[in-house]
């Protein structure tokens, strides 16, 4: 009989299909009280996370990760717009058509050997699928 090997069983975690009635998996929050009798919801404040912010920050030695002084990146994907009879330049959202192209230029040969086959002549009798 196949038996999953350990990394696989990493893969293979327990689901609540799996499993009987009264199998809860949650989402690695942690329980921050209980389900009263009643059905209510009751906090325990010995389980509350506190987070305590260090006296003297702004003296502290350690910087961020990423520097305050950066200057925004621009993003490549913008639009053109005539405001107050002035034309400007806006960013705009990632469009679908942005993905196609971006797919396009990565996979070159896919789209070319696609752009052939479409426009070979069908022989009568075939269909092409």
């Amino acid at each position: 009989m196949f038996k999953p090997s350990q990394p696989m069983m990493a893969r293979l975690r327990l689901t609540t299909k799996q499993v009987l009635g009264g199998y809860y998996k949650g989402n690695r929050t942690g329980s921050m009280g209980y389900f009263a009798k009643n059905g209510s919801y009751v906090i325990d404040w010995k389980k509350v996370r506190t987070f305590v912010v260090p006296d003297n920050l702004d003296e502290f030695k350690l910087t961020p990760f990423v520097t305050k002084r950066m200057a925004p990146t621009k993003s490549k994907y913008t639009q053109d717009m005539v405001k107050n009879e002035r034309l400007i330049t806006v960013e705009r959202a990632f469009s679908g058509k942005d993905y196609l192209d971006m797919w396009a230029s990565d996979n070159g040969q896919e789209v070319l050997e696609q752009e052939r086959l479409e426009q070979e002549p069908v022989p009568s009798g075939t269909s092409r699928q």
